[in-house]
């Protein structure tokens, strides 16, 4: 979402259609790095929600950390083998991102009581969401944190894979067809041990033709994290697969670059000087980013 508004009062004209009540408690724009992520609750579901944005189609910022594939150790407790994708663990734990989500959670936990927690996100956002939902589980002792990302890449080796399905072991990656996304970057089974490998469980969507007919299958594949007769049984090479899961558009409404639109007469919120946005219901005592209010309507580039 562009406007800023529409989504922070879940009026925008896909939100109440499938997630009617939903309430946004805050909302954190990095307009540096062009990253975009919120934290609700969902009261039928009794749960705080953390989603992170995609992909921008047309950001080229978004598309560089896609392509830099370097490997960095991770740098937690006991994962001596350990390596992720230097881009998108960059793109969670170096940016306001990470901050902003953990202090929302944290306020959210003291409003609505011990309730539970899942993080969701599609292509990059689903990159994010996996290590926001790692460090939730180790460096904030939050238990049973539920994950569920889609046509996400992989995002470390098989030490980092083994090493998050025991930490998270309530993690579903939905992949679809011939998606190309959660093929990057390239697993090689001579090589299992060296490069990237996802984590388990894989819950593939797909069809299948018998005759006339066409049949959808959500195929649950296994422990491995790549089950040779799931996604990685095709040649994953569509970008329209990746852009449409359960019927439902995963891209943006409009063609859009990174730069937001909201209406400051009618928002709290807070800014830093370098323009990154955090709205929120009920703002904590300026810390980092500086309070302001205006009353205008105005876009950032």
């Amino acid at each position: 979402m562009t406007d800023l508004t529409e989504l922070f009062t879940w009026t925008c004209s896909r939100c109440n259609d499938l997630t009617q009540g939903f309430e946004v408690i805050e909302l954190i724009v990095d307009v540096q790095n062009c990253l975009q992520a919120y934290v609700g609750v969902a009261h039928d579901l009794n749960s705080i929600i953390i989603a992170f944005r995609g992909t921008q189609e047309n950001s080229l910022q978004n598309w560089i950390e896609n392509l830099l594939w370097k490997q960095l150790d991770l740098n937690y407790p006991g994962t001596p083998d350990a390596m992720v994708h230097l881009g998108f663990y960059t793109a969670y734990h170096n940016t306001t991102l990470r901050d902003a989500v953990i202090n929302a959670v944290h306020k959210t936990k003291k409003l609505y009581g011990d309730i539970g927690i899942m993080v969701t996100g599609h292509s990059m956002g689903g990159a994010m969401a996996s290590f926001c939902a790692l460090d939730l589980t180790v460096n904030h002792r939050i238990p049973n944190v539920q994950l569920m990302t889609f046509g996400q890449p992989r995002i470390g080796n098989a030490a980092f894979a083994s090493y998050f399905s025991k930490h998270v072991p309530h993690a579903i990656r939905i992949t679809h067809g011939h998606d190309i996304v959660p093929h990057l970057p390239p697993y090689y089974s001579y090589f299992p041990q060296k490069t990237y490998h996802h984590f388990a469980r894989e819950v593939w969507l797909h069809n299948i033709g018998l005759g006339s007919l066409v049949y959808a299958i959500e195929q649950i594949c296994d422990g491995s994290g790549e089950d040779p007769s799931c996604s990685c049984s095709v040649s994953g090479n569509s970008i329209s697969d990746h852009l449409q899961y359960y019927g439902i558009s995963m891209q943006a409404e409009t063609w859009g670059s990174c730069r937001i639109v909201m209406d400051y007469s009618v928002l709290q919120y807070q800014m830093d000087l370098a323009g990154n946005v955090i709205l929120s219901k009920n703002l904590p005592a300026p810390s980092i980013l500086q309070s302001s209010r205006q009353t205008a309507s105005t876009s950032y580039i």
